[in-house]
């Protein structure tokens, strides 16, 4: 009976613990755990090279990925396989895409609705680095058995609409499960995305492995980053709708 008693207390002053915590308190773990501040905002542009998988069912296939981030809200992202290249880029106003695995080899450019998604991305920060500043609403929900961990969940309302629910590891406090709930062309959507694989770039931790997918379903696309570069030069027409196509 005292075993039980102790138990429960004990349950209990870990509850109180995590309850106690504040939107603020959190935040500041999770940036602190990421470099802290500065060296997040020294960061001014970001290169990523890798392997991205998509699965489902009795297929797989594997494309070379890589990515460019700029802080000025540019961000552009390519997959390649036998000689043909995808790209979705956005430059901090307009987002464009050109899609030649769907038999479009020319740029076409993406409504506002389906930018929402790279606007994101675009912030090289995250929401959660002055979300007061950016126009962001987040709530601490308390916490969530994650495969039992009981992770941190905060519910991130974002500037544009999207709902974010972010995990946060309660031990190193960094990203480990984001639920991105989002409304297009009038379908809503749930999609989970799992970081794992942190390591260092420029004094900063970023996940180097990104597993996503329908939540509940299978997470069939996944990044393997390799080599990740900080403070690269990136030639800003590689964000901007190609000249040419105007």
């Amino acid at each position: 009976m005292r075993m039980q008693l102790l138990a429960a207390m004990l349950l209990g002053a870990c509850a109180s613990a995590a309850s106690a915590l504040t939107v603020d308190e959190l935040v500041a773990k999770n940036t602190e755990a990421r470099g802290g501040i500065e060296a997040i905002r020294a960061i001014q542009s970001i290169k990523s090279t890798g392997k991205m998988n998509f699965s489902g069912g009795d297929f797989s296939i594997e494309l070379g990925f890589s990515s460019l981030n700029e802080r000025a809200a540019k961000v552009r992202s390519e997959a390649s396989i036998q000689g043909l290249t995808q790209v979705t880029a956005y430059d901090g106003k307009d987002a464009w895409t050109i899609n030649p695995f769907q038999g479009r080899r020319d740029p076409e450019r993406m409504s506002a609705e389906d930018a929402k998604g790279l606007e994101v991305q675009a912030d090289m920060d995250g929401p959660l680095v002055d979300w007061k500043s950016k126009g962001h609403k987040v709530e601490y929900l308390g916490t969530e058995d994650m495969d039992g961990t009981q992770a941190h969940k905060l519910k991130v309302t974002l500037k544009n609409g999207d709902i974010e629910y972010r995990f946060l590891d309660p031990d190193y406090f960094l990203e480990i499960l984001i639920v991105t709930q989002s409304k297009r062309r009038g379908v809503e959507t749930e999609m989970e995305t799992e970081l794992g694989n942190y390591e260092k770039v420029a004094g900063v931790y970023m996940p180097f492995a990104i597993e996503s997918g329908p939540k509940g379903g299978q997470r069939g696309q996944k990044i393997q980053i390799e080599k990740a570069e900080a403070n690269v030069d990136i030639d800003d027409a590689l964000f901007a709708f190609p000249q040419a196509a105007k």
